[in-house]
């Protein structure tokens, strides 16, 4: 059935008059409107303290960027430390003398001077000896048979065969 070319039962002037009823009818409802804010215009006291209104906070954090702050925080903290640290450090490369840094390395080096020898000893103390006598005659014997055949003419091949 074509929408365009069919015959309503009602005629035409029927049809206005339904369709602008029906029109009528809707704008004579009111329309709903939804507020986006709302602004108190009542006027706060002269003098004295205001009451205070409770403001609902519906802030919703998702995990992964409370993770995220909870992290950057523990790392600047760490790079602050860690900053401070090399400051020290440097602070006190800064003040170094020949004898002040001789005196705190010689230790050092006497230390691994005598770690070196006892490990050194150790090694040597565990070192297993080991002597392999042969008794006997010993004999090498080694034969070597060569057939070697060509074919072809152009494109030769040559078969070696070592046993």
């Amino acid at each position: 059935m074509d929408p365009l070319n069919a015959q309503s039962g009602m005629p035409e002037s029927e049809a206005a008059a339904e369709a602008r009823r029906l029109i009528d009818d809707w704008a004579s409802k009111p329309v709903r409107h939804h507020p986006t804010s709302f602004r108190d215009d009542t006027e706060p006291p002269a003098f004295g303290t205001t009451p205070p209104v409770k403001q609902d906070d519906q802030r919703i954090v998702p995990a992964w960027a409370a993770g995220i702050a909870v992290a950057s925080i523990g790392v600047g903290a760490g790079i602050t430390g860690i900053g401070c640290g090399a400051w020290l450090v440097l602070q006190g490369l800064a003040s170094a003398t020949l004898n002040g840094v001789l005196m705190v390395t010689l230790p050092l080096a006497g230390l691994a001077m005598v770690t070196t020898a006892i490990g050194g000893v150790i090694s040597k103390a565990r070192s297993a000896v080991t002597r392999n006598v042969y008794e006997g005659p010993v004999t090498h014997h080694t034969e070597i048979h060569n057939n070697s055949s060509t074919r072809g003419m152009f494109f030769a091949r040559t078969r070696n065969e070592i046993r």
